[in-house]
């Protein structure tokens, strides 16, 4: 088998432009990036949220980031596909797969997967006008049910998407529970689009396993289990990976720190998307549940630099991130 094909897939309030940048610089082993979702791209050509540092090529490799958009809009998406082709982008992807009841209660993300008839009328209506975009789609078994991907997937056939990441789990689950990898593996057969599987990678010895049973599939997205230990991608691919993985750790860390304080102008707001990052981090650690509570209660910038100093003091990490062998899937919030 070829070496799989990796991304990190898209993480609101985390895996943002100053994430993607520090970790590139950091660490190796992946192929593709993916942006958190836009969405609200108004009827002007230059909406203002396409206008910043998340998708300007001057701050990104337009070759490895995807830029993903929240809709049910074929009109609104194909602005943004029309804004994101000016940028550079050859590619954007819908966002058919967020869980989270603010969102799938509007009917978004993988709230739309029970109303086929509207998955069918807004493809049909993006692929009429998209040109020579390519367009592809990150989404799970259903909301409500596992079955409901069974009517979806002949819509998708209907179109040329250019990959299609399935997360296999059902929006009501969220997180909870594991991802049904042999219901993934009997949807194989029935997909045009090239796939991409997403869900519970976080060991390579879990990715080798999961590859066996997905086979001929060899495109994967990291998702939390990268955010808990950034080596995994290297751990994957067997890359060269230097002993000293804690002082690379924390260097990694503080650079990401230092680099978002520069684009927030010295704001402490920049502490909330270190926390989401550390709510994964944690499991990188011996003790996850104490790391996780010194960095929890921080509300001041000094005090979060002296909680991580401490934190590379006092904490071991674990042997998985060491070894990239049989990591436990990280902790629930």
């Amino acid at each position: 088998m070829s070496e799989p094909l990796l991304s990190l897939g898209p993480f609101q309030g985390i895996t943002d432009a100053p994430f993607r940048n520090v970790f590139k610089r950091h660490f190796g082993g992946v192929d593709k990036f993916y942006t958190p979702f836009f969405t609200g791209i108004h009827k002007e050509d230059h909406a203002k949220n396409l206008q910043g540092e998340e998708i300007d090529p001057r701050y990104n490799d337009v070759e490895t980031l995807t830029p993903q958009i929240l809709s049910t809009d074929a009109e609104e998406i194909l602005r943004f596909a029309k804004q994101c082709k000016q940028l550079g982008y050859k590619e954007i992807n819908l966002n058919m797969g967020c869980p989270f009841p603010r969102v799938a209660n509007k009917k978004r993300g993988c709230g739309l997967l029970p109303y086929p008839d509207k998955v069918e009328a807004m493809l049909e209506g993006v692929f009429e006008h998209i040109g020579d975009m390519k367009f592809s789609v990150k989404c799970r078994l259903g909301y409500f049910d596992p079955e409901e991907i069974d009517a979806i997937i002949p819509i998708f056939n209907k179109f040329p998407l250019s990959e299609l990441i399935i997360h296999p789990r059902i929006g009501k689950q969220l997180y909870k529970g594991e991802a049904d990898v042999n219901r993934f593996k009997a949807l194989i057969p029935f997909i045009n689009a090239p796939l991409v599987y997403n869900g519970d990678i976080f060991s390579a010895e879990t990715l080798e396993r999961i590859s066996k049973e997905v086979q001929p599939v060899n495109e994967f997205m990291l998702g939390r289990g990268i955010l808990a230990n950034p080596f995994l991608a290297e751990q994957i691919k067997c890359e060269n990976v230097p002993d000293d993985k804690t002082h690379r750790l924390h260097d990694y860390l503080i650079d990401l720190y230092e680099d978002r304080l520069r684009h927030a102008g010295g704001s402490p707001k920049v502490l909330g998307r270190m926390k989401e990052l550390w709510s994964y981090m944690m499991n990188s650690f011996d003790e996850p549940q104490v790391v996780w509570r010194k960095i929890k209660k921080i509300n001041a910038l000094k005090e979060y630099e002296d909680a991580v100093e401490e934190i590379f003091r006092n904490q071991c990490l674990t042997s998985q991130v060491f070894s990239g062998y049989g990591a436990s899937a990280p902790h629930d919030r």
